[in-house]
Parts: structure tokens; C-alpha cells; sequence
């Protein structure tokens, strides 16, 4: 049965659901049996992943409230279209990773869904990356918590149990006195502005609140499972420049002289991943490119991502940033991967290559000038707290988490 003659037969307690992209459905509750939303609705012109006819009592009670969607009801030509989106704190569709908590607050944490059962696991696995990503070492903020995962759900006598891996880190050197005044005065840089605007002044400011790079904390916990579930596939990312400093004997000197002027530096962090087959991704829309870079900007302060050559491409000939192909030990790869281990959108075989650049860190010791928004006059704003003089120091093993979740969830959707 075609999907007009599905959704013509739908009856009236029935919901037709439709899936729009990886993270938004869209539900529409047929009122009657006409055809109109075939004809008028581009939903279903635009979209056609059908899933079906569903019960609407069996879908709202096991469907909606247990798997985390909220939902929105509309009109559309005098019919009821229900909308249903999934929460926005998510990311995967096979392996699905949510992450939840704010800098201040008792903890922050995790939710790993579609691990597969029987992995080896326990806290010593995530440690060593954990490890990577700790503060406390020249230009990063003085600001130690223990870091210790604490893992609630998923694993059983040392392996998983292929049930979500639930996972939290608890807050305990919190200075929250320090961010009293940001509500009134937003720090330049952050988004102490536009989350009280989004969130109506309803949020937590308190270190970032829930847009602080602590939240990063459960992602590279989530990165470590994901590279579990892809032994064969290695992710390894290092910081390449400082403040636009590549030799890195000359580092510590400028951060020394960075911290003394009360300023900050970013930097550029490269990411290497072997091992990954030929054939992962899709055209367009779901290409490799466009779920790493949807994903590394998800890491707070990333202000650009370019695969293989990048942006060097584009003042190359053909001739120059071409890849041949060619046999090495019985496999296919390319000669020079300038394309960075992706051709439209699939992967080549050959290492996916990629480099990210972070912006300097906005909280500096120097004063800056803003916006009172509660007496609509500019002051002067010292930011206190403790803060990194370079945070990009911190994140390779970031990248590397994200990538990790990245390439595990498209190797499961080739059942690999």
C-alpha cells in the first residue's frame, strides 16, 4: 500500500507518522479521511520517510512520554496537525547521546543510548580521556573538580547491558558568588544574553550555566564509549597552533605573556581518524562532513571546521587538489587525501582529516565595556571567576569524542 492510500485509510483515532530529519517528527492527527494533507501539505510533499498508521492512544502513552518528546498542537486548514520534536540537548540516531546539567548545579551528566551489550566497561575506561581534558595545567583555568564518572544505569558486572548507559560527574569546587552581577551585566563574548532571552530570565548564569565548556565533560565520557563500540576506528586530535603560534616550544612563553597582559589566545586543533571503511555517510544532508560539523560545533567557542585542504583549496588548480586513487596492500585510497577521507559525502577509506578553530576565551582579566540591559547604559565589566587563558589546550580530546560519536553511529546504521 502506497503512502496516499495509507494515510487515506487512516481512521479517525488514527495518527500518521512521519519522520522529518534525525532529531524533529512530525505527527499529524487525521481528523477524517480526506486526502488533504496529500494535496496541501508539504510535510508529506517534501518528506517521505513513512513509518505509518499508528494507534493514537498506543503512540501518545509509549511513544511521546517515553522517549523524550514534547509536542506542539496547530491548525492547518481547520484540521488539527499535531507537531512533536524531540528534546534539543540529543545527537545521533542509532547511537544516541544526550547530554544534561549546568556548570553550578549539583551535576552534570549523560545519557548513551544504543550501546551494544557486552562492551567491557567501567570507570578506569574513561579516566584516561577524562584525564586529557582536566583543567589545572599552565594557561587553563585553576578552576580542579574531581572529575570522578559516576555511572547509574547500563553496565553490570563490569560489561553493558545494551539498556542506555546513564552517566553523571558531580560539581563540587562551585564559586557561584562570582556570577551574581551577570544578569544585569552580560559578559562579552558569552551567551549570558542570549540565554536569558531565550529562556526568558529563567536561566542558571552561574559559570555559563548550561552553555559552559564544563558540559563537555559528559561528551568526551560519551566519546569513550563510542570508541569502544569502534575498536577498529581510531580518533586522535592535537592542538597544531596557539594564537596563530605553530611552533610549540614558543608556547609557554606566550602564554605566560598573554596571562600577564590579562588576555587570551585561541587556537586550531587537527583531528586524524583511520580506520574507517569506504561507504560511511550519505549524499547532501547526512554527509560525513556535515555530522562532524554539526557535531564539533556543538563544543562551545568552535568557530570553524575544514576537511583535507579547505579553504587552501579554493586557490588550487584541479590539477593540484585532485586525489588518485590508487592500491595499497590490496585497499583503495587516494594519493595526497586532500579531500580529507571524503568524497560526496561518503567516506573514501583513506583517514578522515579535519582542523578546528577555537576563539580565544571571552573571559579575560582585562576590563572590556558592555551593556547594562537593566539601565540600557554601557559600563565597564571586570570579569571575575577563574578561567583558562587558552581552552583550546583542553579540547583535542573533545574533538576526538565527538568525531568517535560521529562514526559510531554511522557505522551502526551499516551494521557494523
Amino acid at each position: 500500500m502506497n503512502m496516499q492510500n495509507q494515510i487515506r485509510n487512516a481512521s479517525q483515532d488514527s495518527l500518521i507518522f512521519l519522520c522529518v530529519s534525525p532529531t524533529s517528527f512530525i505527527a499529524i492527527h487525521a481528523m477524517g479521511k480526506s486526502d488533504w494533507f496529500c494535496k496541501d501539505s508539504v510535510f508529506i510533499i517534501k518528506h517521505n520517510c513513512f513509518k505509518g498508521a499508528l494507534c493514537k492512544k498506543h503512540l501518545l502513552s509509549k511513544h511521546i512520554f517515553s522517549s523524550g518528546f514534547h509536542n506542539k498542537s496547530v491548525f492547518l486548514h481547520g484540521r488539527e496537525v499535531l507537531l512533536m520534536f524531540e528534546y534539543m540537548n540529543a545527537f545521533g540516531r542509532n547511537f544516541r547521546v544526550e547530554i544534561f546539567g549546568e556548570s553550578h548545579g549539583a551535576a552534570i551528566g549523560v545519557v548513551v543510548d544504543g550501546v551494544k551489550p557486552g562492551i567491557e566497561l567501567g570507570v578506569e575506561d574513561f579516566m584516561p580521556d577524562i584525564l586529557r581534558r582536566k583543567s589545572g595545567a599552565k594557561g587553563t583555568t585553576p578552576r580542579v573538580e574531581a572529575d570522578e564518572p559516576e555511572i547509574l544505569s547500563g553496565v553490570f558486572e563490569g560489561h553493558t547491558t545494551g539498556a542506555p548507559v546513564a552517566i553523571i560527574f558531580r560539581n563540587n569546587n562551585t564559586r557561584s558568588s562570582d556570577y551574581e552581577a551577570l544578569k544585569a551585566v552580560p559578559r562579552p563574548g558569552h551567551a549570558d544574553y542570549v540565554a536569558s532571552v531565550k529562556w526568558n530570565g529563567f536561566n542558571d548564569p552561574r559559570g555559563g550555566g548550561h552553555f559552559s565548556g564544563r558540559i563537555t565533560l559528559p561528551l568526551v565520557a560519551a566519546g569513550a564509549i563510542a570508541k569502544k563500540m569502534c575498536p577498529a576506528i581510531c580518533c586522535k586530535a592535537d592542538l597544531a597552533e596557539i594564537g596563530g603560534e605553530a611552533d610549540k616550544s614558543k608556547w609557554n612563553n606566550l602564554l605566560d605573556r598573554t596571562a600577564k597582559e590579562g588576555d587570551s589566545l585561541g587556537g586550531i586543533v587537527e583531528c586524524r581518524v583511520t580506520g574507517v571503511p569506504a561507504g560511511l555517510g550519505e549524499p547532501f544532508f547526512d554527509s560525513v562532513e556535515s555530522l562532524i560539523s554539526h557535531a564539533v560545533f556543538s563544543i562551545p567557542g568552535v568557530r570553524g571546521i575544514e576537511f583535507g585542504d579547505g579553504f587552501a583549496s579554493s586557490r588550487m588548480k584541479g590539477s593540484e587538489h585532485n586525489d588518485p586513487l590508487e592500491l595499497k596492500d590490496g585497499v583503495v585510497t587516494t594519493s595526497k587525501n586532500g579531500s580529507g577521507g571524503v568524497n560526496g559525502g561518503v567516506t573514501n577509506g583513506s583517514p578522515i582529516v579535519f582542523r578546528v578553530a577555537f576563539k580565544p576565551t571571552s573571559s579575560i582579566a582585562r576590563s572590556q565595556t558592555t551593556l547594562n540591559v537593566k539601565t540600557g547604559e554601557q559600563t565597564t565589566l571586570n570579569v571575575p571567576g577563574r578561567h583558562d587563558v587558552c581552552f583550546a589546550l583542553r579540547t583535542p580530546v573533545i574533538v576526538e569524542a565527538v568525531a568517535a560519536i560521529v562514526l559510531a553511529d554511522l557505522a551502526m546504521a551499516c551494521g557494523i
